[in-house]
């Protein structure tokens, strides 16, 4: 796939933009997979023959960049504003906590803006990194640690980091899809680091239910890690199925809204209140305009 002089633009500047939350050029780097001569010359504005195309849209991927510049605007939801104070408070104190909370309801979302906005902490999608060796490694990365050498030597560098450097804070989505070796790693970087690192585990109900069945087996490890994650499940949305169902649609029409989309009614049921599937209805509707221009 080609991509325009003006889409590798807008990925230069967010890059430009994200380059306070790193201690060094070298440190942003590794964590985009970029040589620090690459990095040196995007810094600098320059476009040509410093990357692939492929590369470039590898990079729109990382930072969550729409190339064709269909800025979705956040809003402010119940969930948004509880997850950020959770996740503040785990990155300043070194505390760990747990939420577990219907899927589309902006628990992504919030995890990613906040990652933007503060220096020192990762978002890892722990569907695409199940094992132990794939979830470390991807943590260093994202830490700008090397990642790529013997995993004895990775697993000790991201603890040193960890625990000399401020704040840090690891964001673990889709915690459900991991294999049960990364648990128990899991279990023993958050030993490695206690107080000093700050962790935040989401998924829906399907960790939930693993973490539950497998106390209840008695399987190693998981008494254990529920206990470091504060001995409860989070949760922001209502139980009772009416308070639901207004909860969700209030917090549609606000992400609606700011985006510039009209007919609540229309949109809460193609989307069942889902904050994901409406982000799809908003692309579809700019590419829509787009192709009409």
């Amino acid at each position: 796939m080609k991509i325009s002089t003006q889409e590798k633009k807008l990925i230069i500047a967010e890059i430009q933009k994200r380059m306070s939350n790193y201690e060094s050029q070298s440190q942003m780097a590794k964590a985009l997979d970029l040589s620090p001569a690459q990095m040196s010359r995007i810094l600098k504005g320059e476009i040509d023959r410093v990357l692939s195309d492929e590369s470039f849209l590898k990079l729109a991927g990382e930072l969550g960049i729409d190339i064709h510049g269909f800025e979705w605007k956040t809003a402010k939801t119940p969930t948004f504003n509880k997850i950020w104070v959770q996740l503040q408070a785990c990155k300043e104190n070194g505390i760990s906590a747990m939420l577990i909370d219907n899927a589309g309801v902006g628990k992504t979302h919030t995890a990613k803006e906040f990652v933007k906005e503060n220096k020192n902490a990762v978002y890892i999608d722990c569907s695409q990194v199940k094992t132990k060796q794939l979830l470390v490694r991807e943590i260093a990365r994202k830490f700008g640690l090397s990642h790529t050498g013997r995993y004895a030597e990775v697993y000790k560098g991201l603890v040193f980091y960890l625990n000399t450097s401020l704040s840090p804070l690891i964001i673990l989505d889709e915690a459900g899809d991991l294999a049960y070796p990364a648990f128990l790693e899991l279990k023993a970087l958050w030993n490695a680091t206690e107080g000093l690192t700050g962790y935040y585990m989401m998924g829906a109900d399907g960790l939930r239910a693993k973490i539950e069945r497998n106390i209840s087996f008695q399987k190693v490890g998981y008494t254990e890690l529920y206990r470091r994650f504060g001995e409860k499940f989070q949760q922001v949305s209502p139980i009772g199925k009416d308070d639901l169902e207004e909860f969700k649609r209030q917090q549609l029409m606000s992400v609606a809204k700011i985006n510039g989309m009209n007919n609540v009614q229309e949109l809460y049921a193609k989307t069942n209140g889902s904050l994901t599937r409406l982000k799809i209805e908003f692309l579809k509707m700019k590419r829509t305009a787009n192709t009409a221009q």
